[in-house]
């Protein structure tokens, strides 16, 4: 493991022991055993090091996935729009759920009111679903497999209404694992009813959705 990554993991290490707003510098050189300068060299901020932290377990969690990445090339009617959809969602679900990604987005969500770079890389992270999201509806849309009045509003409104929906999929399984049951009577199939009635709503007509025409 090089030097970056080390401090990136101490970092992390730090952050889930104490919250991210507590973790400094002298902090991060002091669990590596390093001195102050020596950090600086790698690193010119705190804020620095949480947005490569950011990138670098994003990347990291990206490669484990990327064989169920879209092709956009390989878009056709032949292909039910609920199976394209489900496919986005499941990568996105699976991109949020890597041990270590999953890690730091719960630190992250849990400093983001009080600290500035916690809540940058909150935005940047929506935006990056709403940017791949338009890029998507865009081709659908192309490719006459879904028929939006504004591609770019349905995708915000998909990529947020999912976004949410796996929010509180998260806080189920963590209710669950700690045998409480306050998420009792919530539909645990909301994201596929969400995706169904999202592909009947924009659906292009005489096009499979289902897989069904």
């Amino acid at each position: 493991m090089d030097r970056k990554s080390e401090i990136i993991k101490a970092t992390l290490e730090l952050a889930s022991e104490n919250g991210l707003a507590s973790v400094s510098m002298n902090q991060i050189a002091e669990k590596l055993g390093i001195s102050k300068p020596a950090l600086y060299k790698h690193f010119e901020s705190r804020e620095e090091i949480i947005k490569t932290m950011y990138s670098f377990l994003r990347n990291q969690a990206k490669q484990s996935i990327a064989a169920g990445e879209i092709n956009f090339d390989m878009l056709s009617d032949k292909v039910p729009l609920e199976k394209i959809l489900t496919h986005m969602v499941d990568s996105y679900r699976s991109l949020c759920t890597n041990p270590q990604m999953f890690q730091f987005y719960k630190i992250i969500m849990s400093q983001r009111t009080i600290d500035i770079a916690a809540t940058e890389i909150m935005v940047m992270e929506t935006k990056a679903m709403i940017d791949a999201t338009k890029k998507l509806f865009y081709a659908l849309q192309v490719k006459k497999i879904a028929d939006f009045p504004d591609s770019d509003a349905a995708a915000i409104s998909f990529a947020m209404s999912v976004h949410s929906i796996i929010d509180l999929e998260c806080d189920l399984n963590q209710l669950k694992n700690a045998n409480n049951d306050a998420g009792k009577g919530i539909d645990k199939n909301m994201m596929k009813n969400f995706i169904s009635e999202f592909c009947r709503l924009y659906g292009v007509k005489g096009v499979k959705t289902n897989g069904k025409k």
